[in-house]
């Protein structure tokens, strides 16, 4: 096949699924560590895909991979490299350079795959951040903790997901928290090899949520999107429902689009799309953090039933090189996400399913679990059972359609034995 392919790194099943009838068939090389693709049956699941030309064992998440499999593969000559997961990012940056196609830059990939030294950059560039220390043991959190007294949050400068995440509020609860946060298990989601852990202190700051979803091209915004967010309750912060645009007035949306920028500018982003993530206090906006990939849990989906926009083949062709027409600056609509909650035991029933699909707006039911099912507390994102899309000509309608379908699915557990 002479055209030149895309190399797509990290293997996520909806946006593969998108991208069949937008991109040509047979036009992506996928690249997937070879342990994932045991445990994910990626190899079947791929088998008779149209779009999917050539499937790549290689251990992308290795820090200083990207040039050997550059040496090995110099002859695939790709006209873009996409990063899908969040932990491809440095490769994907690396082999961009490599091949001499747009991308993000190794050097910013790898401070945002780094949470703590993400803080020292923005902060060095004005972005405000909160309070943060690297800690190592519980001892170290309650020495931060003295010092600046309030909650904290405990979590991973290099994970996903929330994932080793944690709200610590007394110093009386260090000791479990760390234990809580340092247990972490992504499943059939990482390789089966040990991966680097550092930990972080960070000053708890208390203010709704929001993220940016920004399009870059040559380190200037195409596109952008602001977010809004609620989290489940208690001491992990997991998103429960995510509403496009968010609710909030014009200025508001500006400023968090701004200092989206300003992270843009201090990490040295080239060419890419980001997930930044922020906390506003008495108006001022916090980072929390920022990801150099598209986002996950169903934003780009719903940007797309909000906005004249279809964003994810936008990106594509902003990494293949293509001129875009000029991209929407407002929605014309309202979407959201709202994940469907499930108590920790063995599932025995979902129910109502079906009426949850029938509700008006509903454009996607999707559940992660059946009959059998162990489903455990709520640690990380991982441990959500599914979610509801659905649109409405305002954010507040869309949200409102998705909790009733929400609503409508019943997860039926029993304790485990």
């Amino acid at each position: 096949m002479s055209e030149r392919p895309i190399l797509v790194v990290g293997f996520v099943t909806p946006v593969l699924r998108a991208l069949i009838g937008v991109e040509p068939d047979g036009s992506v090389i996928l690249v997937e560590e070879p342990d994932v693709i045991r445990k994910r049956d990626i190899r079947a699941k791929l088998a008779g895909s149209p779009l999917v030309r050539e499937l790549i064992e290689w251990e992308h998440s290795k820090p200083g991979t990207a040039d050997a499999f550059h040496a090995t593969h110099r002859d695939l000559n790709p006209v873009a490299v996409v990063p899908l997961i969040e932990y491809a990012t440095p490769f994907a940056a690396r082999l961009a350079e490599r091949y001499g196609v747009p991308g993000a830059s190794l050097g910013a990939a790898l401070t945002l795959r780094d949470k703590a030294l993400l803080r020292q950059v923005s902060a060095a560039a004005g972005v405000p951040n909160p309070e943060s220390a690297t800690v190592t043991c519980p001892a170290d959190v309650l020495a931060f903790m003295r010092a600046r007294p309030g909650p904290v949050v405990l979590k991973p400068s290099n994970r996903q997901a929330a994932v080793g995440t944690q709200i610590v509020q007394d110093p009386a609860e260090v000791e479990q928290a760390w234990a809580n946060c340092v247990e972490q298990d992504e499943g059939v989601f990482v390789p089966d090899r040990p991966m680097e852990l550092r930990m972080l202190a960070e000053r708890y700051v208390p203010g709704p949520e929001y993220s940016v979803e920004m399009l870059v091209r040559d380190g200037r915004q195409l596109f952008a999107n602001v977010t809004g967010k609620q989290l489940y309750p208690g001491p992990r912060p997991v998103e429960l429902a995510h509403i496009v645009p968010a609710d909030i007035p014009d200025d508001l949306t500006e400023t968090l689009a701004e200092v989206t920028r300003q992270v843009v500018a201090a990490v040295g982003f080239v060419d890419g799309i980001l997930h930044c993530e922020w906390i506003v206090a008495d108006g001022v906006p916090f980072l929390v953090e920022c990801a150099g990939r598209i986002a996950g849990d169903g934003i780009l989906e719903i940007i797309d039933h909000a906005y004249p926009i279809k964003l994810l083949r936008s990106y594509f062709a902003m990494m293949r090189g293509e001129t875009l027409p000029e991209l929407p600056r407002r929605a014309t609509g309202g979407a959201a996400v709202r994940f469907v909650p499930m108590e920790p035991g063995v599932i025995d029933a979902v129910l109502g399913i079906e009426q949850a699909r029938q509700v008006e707006g509903v454009f996607l039911v999707d559940l992660q679990v059946g009959p059998g099912h162990r489903s455990t507390a709520l640690r990380s994102s991982w441990d959500r059972s599914g979610l509801v899309m659905a649109e409405a000509d305002t954010p507040a309608e869309a949200l409102q359609r998705a909790e009733k379908a929400a609503g409508l699915v019943r997860i039926e557990v029993r304790p485990e034995p």
